[in-house]
């Protein structure tokens, strides 16, 4: 998502085809979210590697991206998959607030602003998202679930996965995730 709207906001060539894509109501396809990919991945800061969030989605994306790397002779080293409960999503979701041009979050339990409703860097009201509410969310999950089982499934298949407990505090999940990309 991050890369999609920076490469609309950069106006290049496939940030263009995206932002029609996106203007007509259609879904970015999967070639083009992938010459995103290699847009970003060929930059410098990725050089020493790199970490892909909510990437890929769908087992297509999956053997789209397994292939650039092996052209590119990277490889991927493992893949993480978060479990969290659908109640925890929802109560994290549903109180999330947005600074809009940034695309920092704040919650008012678990990362209240220090002002409330007020982003703490730039002092700018915060939004609510429309789609941040529990109906919008189960149907979002529910689609979610069904899109990237097949994914977690492919890089099951290679060894690749590991499965992190996401219903825990912020500072163990990190310690969770941090033993497994050091391999501990």
């Amino acid at each position: 998502g991050d890369m999609l709207r920076a490469a609309i906001a950069s106006h290049t060539p496939v940030g263009e085809k995206a932002r029609k894509a996106m203007e007509s109501g259609k879904l970015v396809n999967d070639e083009l979210v992938i010459d995103i990919l290699k847009q970003n991945l060929n930059q410098p800061r990725c050089r020493r590697g790199f970490i892909l969030d909510g990437f890929p989605r769908t087992v297509t994306q999956a053997k789209k991206l397994d292939a650039y790397l092996a052209e590119s002779g990277t490889k991927l080293d493992g893949a993480i998959e978060m479990k969290v409960p659908i109640g925890t999503i929802t109560e994290r979701i549903s109180g999330r607030l947005i600074h809009s041009r940034s695309g920092r979050a704040y919650h008012p339990v678990f990362k209240p602003p220090k002002k409330p409703g007020i982003d703490d860097v730039t002092g700018e009201q915060l939004i609510k998202r429309n789609d941040d509410n529990p109906d919008i969310l189960r149907s979002r999950f529910d689609t979610f679930c069904r899109m990237t089982t097949p994914v977690t499934e492919h890089y099951a298949k290679q060894n690749k996965l590991a499965s992190i407990d996401g219903d825990k505090p912020v500072e163990s999940v990190f310690s969770d995730i941090c033993k497994y990309i050091n391999g501990s």
